[in-house]
């Protein structure tokens, strides 16, 4: 996907998007093409999908506050969120383009991917992100919101973040979720009602957006 499709699609359902916000979105490119080389955190087979599978991807956290939980998203300014698992800066550094005013905790475990989200991050000029390498017990703060995408599954991600969000977590998941957030729930004892699923299809048709959701998990 080229970056004009990509800007199409998000200014569809984010028509306030800034031309500097417009610029950072289209630097990504480069910028993860030109660290990718050097630290490999995108398949090198799939950095011409970076719009489509990664940043796209990651902004259907945004888009499904957007459309289901409208009020939420516009209180968001001044909200904390943790990117835990981010890897070299998914879904964290799309959202915290998006988001300006949320302060950002971009967190892994792996110090090599930590140098790319951060050095993105800083030639972008995102002074709401903070990059820290680290395991997530580690992590002394709560936060508003945990995001992550897929760093494992959810009955093992849950114990890591249970009594570090206060609102919600906000899980990028593909595959069986309905058995898996069971699961989840059993395990966990969650009250009912406290887990939901939204199909990112419902926002992207393409394919590669089949099966896979967002797991929003609330206190």
């Amino acid at each position: 996907m080229e970056f004009e499709a990509f800007k199409a699609i998000v200014l569809a359902l984010f028509p306030e998007l800034t031309p500097e916000q417009q610029d950072r979105f289209a630097a990504l490119d480069a910028l993860y093409r030109e660290w990718n080389a050097k630290i490999n955190v995108i398949s090198r087979k799939d950095i011409d999908g970076l719009y489509l599978h990664h940043v796209l991807h990651s902004l259907a956290v945004a888009a499904y506050l957007r459309t289901e939980h409208p009020d939420e998203y516009a209180a968001l300014a001044g909200s904390s969120v943790l990117d835990l698992g981010t890897g070299g800066g998914f879904p964290g550094i799309p959202l915290a383009i998006l988001w300006p005013d949320v302060r950002f905790t971009l967190c892994d475990s792996v110090g090599k991917k930590t140098i790319v989200a951060s050095e993105v991050a800083k030639a972008l000029g995102l002074e709401n992100v903070r990059v820290v390498h680290a395991r997530a017990e580690t992590l002394p703060e709560t936060y508003d919101y945990v995001v992550s995408r897929a760093v494992a599954s959810l009955t093992d991600f849950y114990p890591w973040v249970r009594g570090k969000f206060s609102n919600a977590i906000l899980y990028l998941r593909g595959g069986d979720v309905a058995e898996e957030t069971a699961l989840l729930m059993g395990r966990f004892r969650l009250r009912r009602g406290s887990v939901g699923t939204w199909r990112i299809d419902r926002w992207l048709s393409d394919p590669y957006f089949t099966e896979k959701y967002v797991v929003d998990i609330r206190r």
